[in-house]
């Protein structure tokens, strides 16, 4: 599995174009290009795949790619909610720089808005990790669609066996200042934490279900004081492309403290070549399903008026086995990014309406769903 392959991490094309002028830098002023750090070597490793040991691997890797990638839900004091996402992606291509992205934004359920920002750094220096100790990544870059005006303050995420620190604010005026503890061990896909893809390559896939946060959220300018949780997925390994025709990325939290994340990977053909889930229970127990173990159902579409792309925007998952229904809508219709500045493509990512019912009793919760493939791959022209 992978749920954010080739079109949330750096596309080659954006790196070609960071390094040697293409599309993507080439619209910002000369003047304002990051200068470029020499070229990376080829790392060398261990063959793959070997055990998954935290929190050393929650630090970056020599990989061709990697990413560290927050989605959450969040109550300010006077009841309002609010859904954010934050990803930091890593990539390494031969000859170029070692290159980072990183997308931000934030659902206001009750106001019915969607915002979201971007950055783009070339170099090493984003990294201030120390080896075995987790992960300090700051990104100050430039978002593309400032016409490369460097930011005042960096976006920062750092993080070491379950205990986080997320800031990121936009200029813009929107952001997050949050503070991250697990409730639960880390859940290891597929059992052990290592997925196949056979030609494609592989990747090593943890993820943290459940996390408390606090602090505040920034919007509109005025920061908030908020609470709530969040789910934390770390993936990386030599892989660039998997999924030619996208993927559809499932994460719900229950009331009952069952938590279940689905991938559905597609080809570009319309076929699903790999579909597997993972399901953590109240007690932290973690539990890989088969295909056969769960079917998704799209019981609502939705049509971007900025885009034209044509998204599911409602589903209903049964797992028999557990007795487990769940209904998800979007809180918000309009959560599309258009990342094409930075990572060449535009995709769906929301929080979620949850309704279910567990062996008969029936529960609420919170979800997020990401949604690729729908609206293409293509880099902006100059």
């Amino acid at each position: 599995m992978t749920r954010r392959a080739v079109a949330l991490l750096l596309a080659l094309t954006v790196l070609v174009g960071a390094c040697s002028g293409g599309t993507a830098v080439l619209a910002n002023p000369a003047a304002a290009r990051p200068s470029l750090p020499p070229p990376t070597t080829a790392p060398s490793h261990p063959a793959d795949p070997v055990a998954v040991v935290l929190p050393a691997d929650d630090g970056p890797h020599d990989r061709l790619t990697e990413w560290w990638y927050y989605t959450g839900h969040l109550r300010a004091e006077d009841g309002s909610r609010y859904g954010f996402e934050y990803v930091i992606f890593r990539a390494e291509r031969g000859r170029f720089p070692v290159s980072w992205v990183s997308h931000l934004a934030v659902t206001d359920e009750g106001g019915d808005r969607f915002v979201f920002g971007q950055r783009l750094e070339i170099g090493r220096q984003v990294d201030r990790s120390s080896p075995g100790a987790g992960f300090d990544l700051s990104i100050l870059g430039t978002d593309p669609a400032s016409q490369g005006v460097a930011h005042p303050a960096p976006w920062t995420m750092a993080g070491s066996n379950g205990h986080d620190r997320l800031v990121a604010v936009d200029p813009r005026g929107f952001g997050v200042d949050l503070t991250l503890a697990a409730t639960k061990p880390p859940a290891l896909h597929d059992d052990d934490g290592w997925i196949d893809f056979g030609p494609a390559g592989g990747s090593y896939y943890y993820s943290r279900t459940a996390m408390t946060a606090s602090g505040s959220l920034t919007l509109d300018g005025r920061a908030l004081k908020v609470e709530g949780t969040a789910w934390f997925d770390h993936q990386w390994g030599d892989f660039i492309s998997v999924g030619g025709g996208g993927w559809d990325w499932f994460a719900v939290n229950l009331a009952d403290g069952t938590d279940l994340t689905l991938s559905l990977v597609r080809e570009a053909d319309g076929s699903y070549p790999l579909v597997y889930g993972t399901v953590v229970d109240a007690t932290g127990s973690v539990r890989h399903l088969d295909r056969d173990a769960f079917t998704v159902q799209v019981t609502d579409r939705w049509t971007s008026p900025a885009t034209g792309a044509d998204y599911p925007a409602g589903w209903t998952v049964r797992i028999p086995g557990d007795d487990l229904t769940i209904d998800l809508r979007p809180t918000v219709a309009a959560q599309e990014l258009d990342t094409r500045p930075t990572t060449g493509v535009i995709y769906w990512e929301g929080s979620q309406v949850v309704h279910a019912s567990h062996g008969g009793v029936a529960l609420g919760g919170e979800g997020y769903v990401e949604l690729t493939g729908y609206a293409g791959a293509t880099a902006p022209g100059p």
